[in-house]
This record gives structure tokens, C-alpha cells and sequence, in this order.
């Protein structure tokens, strides 16, 4: 998928939540996030655009497992089963943003940013992204590498470009 946006470096967040907003507004959609590694990150970058509250008005930061059930429904027997950095955890993090909010579209992000917390199962780098709404998801595991903020911002990226390709046209 090609992201087309204006700068020299196409994965800019800025730039990125621009073309974002741009979508957004085109299709009248409103955008919701969920974050747990990226600590609102992803809305900090969406709301850096003027105007964003044309298409954004709510953002979850639920860094501890309690606020992840607490604040989006996301059952306490799949956090213990799958753990919070996992392909059900995020899944269920959409479908609550989407549910709470009333967003149309949502994001989110769980991973293990370091520089501790790792496992062998998931080390540090490790993150999992979904995009959706409240009908259908898409996610991804993804392995960054780098310090606990390069994971991070790869992590803000990622979340940007998914809700991009979720919105943009195909071809």
C-alpha cells in the first residue's frame, strides 16, 4: 500500500495525521484511539493537526490492565489468558473505543516498549496493533527495534498508517 503525503519522509507522524484528517473529513468519519505502550501517543499526533476535532474527539490511555477492562470492556479472562500484549487484547480494545466513544473507526496499541519487560515469547520491540470498527478488525504483530522511545514512535507510525489504509482508497 502507498501512503501519498507531502514531505519528504512519508511516514512523518505529522504528516501522516494530515493526510489522517484529510481522509477523515472527506468521508465524515470519526477516529478514536486506545493506547496502552504508545501512552496517547497516537491521539497526540492526530490532535497536533488543526481542526482535529472536527474527526477526533475521544482517546483512551489505559496503560494498566485494570483500565483496559475498566475503561473499553475488555474481558478480565482474556487479559489472563492472552495477556495485554496480544492479537485479542487489541482487538478488544477497538471494539470498546468504538462502543464507548461512538467513534466509527479506531486504533490500538499494546506492546512491550522496554527497556525491561520482555519475554522470550514477547521481547522487547514487540507490538500489536488493531485497526476496526464495531463490525470488523484488523491486527497485526509488529517487532521494532531501538530504545523504549524508537518503539514507540514506530508504534505511533504504524497505528497511523493502518487507520490510513483502513480509509484510503484502494490501488
Amino acid at each position: 500500500m502507498a501512503v501519498h503525503v507531502e514531505n519528504s519522509d512519508p511516514l512523518d507522524p505529522a504528516r501522516l495525521a494530515e493526510y489522517l484528517g484529510r481522509l477523515c473529513r472527506e468521508r465524515g468519519i470519526v477516529v478514536s484511539t486506545a493506547e496502552s505502550c504508545t501512552g496517547g501517543g497516537v491521539a497526540s499526533a492526530i490532535t497536533a493537526v488543526a481542526g482535529s476535532s472536527d474527526y477526533f474527539e475521544t482517546g483512551y490511555v489505559t496503560y494498566a490492565n485494570a483500565a483496559k477492562t475498566r475503561l473499553l470492556g475488555v474481558p478480565e479472562a482474556v487479559l489472563a489468558e492472552h495477556g495485554a500484549v496480544s492479537r485479542q487484547v487489541v482487538e478488544a480494545m477497538v471494539a470498546g473505543a468504538c462502543a464507548e466513544s461512538g467513534a466509527d473507526l479506531a486504533v490500538a496499541v499494546s506492546g512491550v516498549a522496554g527497556p525491561g519487560g520482555g519475554t522470550d515469547g514477547k521481547p522487547v520491540g514487540t507490538v500489536w496493533l488493531a485497526w476496526g470498527d464495531g463490525w470488523q478488525r484488523d491486527s497485526e504483530c509488529r517487532h521494532f527495534s531501538g530504545d523504549r522511545d524508537a518503539v514507540r514512535e514506530a508504534a505511533v507510525r504504524e497505528a497511523l498508517v493502518g487507520l490510513i489504509r483502513w480509509l484510503a482508497p484502494h490501488g
